[in-house]
């Protein structure tokens, strides 16, 4: 705001009127005809004066507001006031400041929670007065008084828009909102797809993630005491039906749901083999009741994505995250997983070193990284995505001195030396750069196909217009129908021919025993080997590219134990042996790959159907089957054309459409009582 205006804001004030920097003042001042002017008669007017003519009082108050967006205040309606008479009706309006007055001391209610919010009024006695007056039968509003002293500091342009007044949702994105929702993407995303729709900045959009989940909570009135209620109703029913479903909850001090976790048979079941690696991905709301939702995933043998717990919390703090452990524990019968990836929460990360102490802790990279366009890419511009490629090359790096040494010279390179998004980075590299994690198993879960995989995985639990009780309904058939396409999709890796790269007997032996995922993934390694070249030397071996001639790992072997091991720590950190310890046992004349370091997790494992331990299938699981059934019959004849390919893709579309506007209704609930506890 230019000094000049800063000083016209100060003079418009009627001296003939200084009662009005009152707001209890209720005169008026009248003002000659040829010192007034229709507002709307030149664009120079932007400061309100005594005298300026509105044709309505609408007029006048949108005119103000935009006045005090220029400032950096937003303002409200205060006070009307009419004259005695019949037929005067409304004469004078107050519009002020949205920091004038002050808050009055409600009465405290000991059986009513009160909340600790503070308030932004203190006083202020900007303002600005109209009064009606009609002249040659034309009737307007005039300016009667305006004063524009603030007892407070005025915002900047950048930080005025987040104020309520400013934050308005047009009919247009609320249509937008509102398509998102029924796609069941979250409100996050929500955010980004409009910001790109608009071209604006991250963060610029005239309203917040919070406006945007007001919105969707307005889209459908929900009771939360109900949905506790139908919630609870729910795990029962399930449990009625499947012994081994679990779930838990807790109740606060009014016996209302406070927290509630569940799981599966076939989920504890996947535990026990696929349990050594394990995300917590906290990041999710059910927009029903605006909930923090936590979903446990890992990975099983063939790289595919496995369920195994949900959480509701109502808050996000300490001892809610430490209730959500303890939970999840109960159900896998206290086994803690070696690794686990989350957010970063650090509510989260002391919870974890309180109820899993022997578990790594580590941070998500593409939560992270999702982070980036908020964070950098006003800061950064044109450099943005430069800067990106060298992150991820620092992020891969195998030890610990490059990374460092990297890291001060891409701060260096960047001028990134106070961006506090930087420093905090630094500050956690331990919990989210390779070189400090290689020496931790993570299973490949933080390769960027992997984590893609993981994400859409959980994307397909959510939807935005779900209620509570429908989200656990809608969790267990997709558990189920992933199940029975992660039984499909085995099959089809394993009747797929396996092509073998190098004649080796050692991989003719690991193609026998590893899941095509997992013998893919060594393969490589076997492939790289042969560029290798090993050296005895006292201690082991020192393995190194065969055109270096400095550098290479160390390689200890114990042939008559069956122990190896690398200095690049891939098989601590993978499951699968490197290309470095491959090529020392093929120098030894090793046929086979010793039994330990061919992992049970990733071997071709016969598992029990999780059916078998269920309740037998009711007509809604075998109504499910068909329709899988129906929908192969559909992939397979549609492919045979473009123009059946076409047919289908329009009808199907059509047709998911009008599944989802379809209620979702849960049969046979039985009534819990809402003091009522279940532990499995």
């Amino acid at each position: 705001m230019s000094e000049e205006v800063g000083q016209m804001m100060l003079m418009y004030d009627d001296p003939s009127d200084q009662r009005s920097l009152s707001l209890d003042d209720t005169s008026s001042t009248e003002e000659s005809p040829d010192e007034t002017r229709l507002s709307l008669e030149t664009t120079n007017d932007l400061i309100p004066y005594i005298g300026q003519r509105f044709p309505t009082h609408d007029a006048a108050y949108e005119f103000y507001s935009e006045f005090a967006k220029r400032c950096g205040f937003s303002i409200r309606r205060h006070r009307t006031e009419g004259k005695d008479g019949v037929g005067k009706g409304l004469t004078r309006r107050y519009f002020v400041c949205h920091r004038a007055g002050n808050t009055p001391v409600k009465a405290s209610n000991e059986h009513k929670p009160q909340r600790n919010r503070k308030s932004s009024r203190c006083g202020c006695q900007a303002y600005m007065r109209i009064s009606k007056s009609t002249e040659l039968g034309v009737l307007e509003w005039r300016v009667t008084g305006f004063a524009n002293h603030h007892n407070h500091e005025l915002l900047e342009p950048n930080q005025v828009r987040f104020l309520p007044a400013y934050r308005t949702i047009s009919e247009t994105d609320k249509n937008r909102i509102l398509m998102f929702a029924k796609t069941g993407i979250s409100v996050q995303q929500m955010m980004r797809l409009l910001e790109l729709e608009k071209c604006v900045e991250p963060g610029y959009l005239p309203f917040t993630e919070k406006d945007v989940r007001n919105l969707l909570q307005s889209f459908r009135k929900v009771d939360p005491e109900d949905e506790s209620i139908d919630l609870l109703r729910m795990c029962r029913n399930i449990k009625d039906r499947d012994p081994n479903f679990k779930f838990e909850f807790t109740l606060d001090s009014n016996g209302r749901l406070e927290n509630i976790a569940w799981s599966y048979a076939s989920s504890v079941q996947s535990y026990e083999i696929f349990g050594d690696t394990v995300v917590f991905d906290t990041t999710h709301r059910l927009t029903a009741l605006d909930m923090p939702l936590g979903i446990w995933v890992g990975m099983n043998n063939y790289g595919m994505p496995c369920f195994f717990s949900c959480v509701f919390l109502r808050e996000e703090n300490l001892r809610s995250f430490s209730w959500a452990l303890k939970a999840f524990l109960g159900f896998m019968n206290g086994k803690a997983p070696q690794t686990i990836l989350t957010d970063q929460n650090m509510c989260l990360k002391e919870a974890i070193g309180m109820e899993m102490p022997t578990t790594k802790h580590a941070l998500c990279i593409w939560l992270i990284v999702a982070k980036f366009p908020s964070w950098f890419n006003a800061i950064l511009g044109e450099r943005y995505n430069e800067w990106k490629t060298e992150f991820y090359r620092l992020y891969n790096l195998e030890t610990i001195e490059d990374f460092e040494l990297g890291w001060r010279d891409m701060v260096n390179s960047f001028g990134l030396h106070t961006n506090r998004h930087v420093a905090s980075l630094y500050a956690l590299r331990n919990l989210w750069a390779l070189p400090y994690l290689r020496s931790h198993f993570f299973a490949g879960m933080t390769s960027p196909g992997q984590s893609k995989s993981i994400n859409a995985f959980i994307q397909r639990f959510l939807s935005a217009q779900s209620r509570l009780a429908q989200f656990v309904e809608q969790v267990a058939v997709a558990v189920d129908f992933k199940d029975q396409a992660g039984e499909q999709q085995t099959m089809q890796q394993n009747i797929q021919n396996i092509s073998l790269k190098t004649g080796a007997p050692m991989e003719s032996h690991a193609a026998s025993v590893l899941t095509p995922f997992a013998f893919s993934k060594l393969q490589e390694q076997l492939v790289m080997a042969a560029h290798y070249a090993s050296y005895q030397i006292e201690d082991g071996f020192l393995v190194r590219h065969h055109t270096k001639l400095e550098g290479g790992r160390k390689v200890y072997w114990v042939p008559r134990e069956g122990i190896i091991n690398c200095s690049c720590h891939q098989f601590e950190f993978s499951g699968i042996l490197c290309r470095h310890a491959l090529r020392v046992l093929s120098t030894g004349n090793c046929f086979q790959i010793p039994e330990r370091y061919l992992l049970v997790r990733w071997r071709r494992l016969t598992m029990p159907m999780s059916k078998n331990l269920q309740a037998p299938r009711n007509d809604h699981m075998e109504r499910i089957q068909l329709l899988q059934s129906m929908v192969s019959s559909l992939l397979t004849e549609s492919a045979k054309s473009k123009e059946r390919l076409d047919l289908a893709m329009e009808n199907v579309s059509i047709l998911l459409s009008r599944i989802r506007e379809q209620p979702i209704a849960a049969l046979g609930f039985r009534e819990v009582s809402s003091t009522q506890r279940n532990f499995t």
